[in-house]
């Protein structure tokens, strides 16, 4: 008779519902050994619109958010490639898609550095764009573990103007601060260009009535150029790193 396959090996089970946890533990642990292998221990992310385009016209102008996106993680990866390799140092993490997330990438391989993508099986506008270091591009099902790995080695988080899943991953990203569930005790959120922040939500509201306190408007800090950015972020960074301890 012949062998049946071994489970491990078995595709349609693999697939099933019954191997779903199996699935759940493979996009944990087998990030983790690529993470390990390329030394990647901190990590600064950027989050934004996947529909913008670096040489669309219209009447926002949001070309200049790409741009701008580049720009700063251009400046943030030449920076990092000056520091020790031996964990003091950082990489420029995206959700490895169009728009923002490909000028953030495309950023970081000008300044010559290993750059992340991490990417997610969707029916449409995520594609891997072509300037993720090869070894670091990633291909998610589960959104809340690629969200896990969004914030695990994050030491900044940058926010550009985006739809509604910029903006989930923004205000998740303030949640797990507000209610203490990092180990980090501080995580910079950076938005990009106040006045669109400003006009989207009404933060000052929020503290007002009295739904959220004076210091969760505190959370994050608005920045209106790549130059702003680093004068901002750069002494933080330092702190965070130096002090930074492995999470248990």
């Amino acid at each position: 008779m012949k062998r049946a396959p071994k489970a491990y090996k078995d595709i349609d089970f693999l697939k099933s519902r019954e191997a779903r946890t199996i699935r759940i533990l493979a996009e944990y642990l087998e990030p983790e050994k690529r993470f390990t292998e390329h030394n990647v221990k901190h990590t600064v992310v950027f989050f934004g619109s996947a529909r913008v385009k670096p040489y669309r016209e219209d009447k926002y102008d949001t070309k200049r958010y790409y741009w701008a996106a580049e720009e700063f993680a251009f400046k943030l990866a030449t920076w990092a490639k000056g520091l020790p390799d031996n964990g003091n140092s950082f990489k420029i993490c995206t959700g490895g898609g169009p728009g923002i997330m490909e000028a953030a990438n495309r950023g970081a391989k000008k300044a010559n550095s290993k750059t992340i993508g991490l990417n997610i099986s969707l029916p449409h506008e995520q594609e891997p764009n072509n300037f993720i270091t090869p070894e670091l591009n990633f291909e998610f099902h589960y959104f809340f573990m690629r969200k896990l790995w969004f914030m695990y080695y994050a030491k900044a988080l940058i926010c550009f103007p985006g739809g509604y899943g910029t903006l989930d991953e923004l205000f998740e990203a303030l949640t797990l601060i507000q209610t203490n569930k990092l180990e980090k005790t501080y995580l910079p959120i950076l938005l990009y260009d106040k006045a669109f922040w400003e006009d989207l939500i009404n933060f000052n509201k929020l503290v007002k009535m009295k739904l959220i306190s004076p210091h969760d408007a505190k959370l994050f800090h608005f920045f209106n150029t790549p130059v702003e950015g680093m004068e901002y972020l750069k002494p933080r960074l330092e702190k965070i790193i130096k002090n930074f301890h492995e999470p248990k």
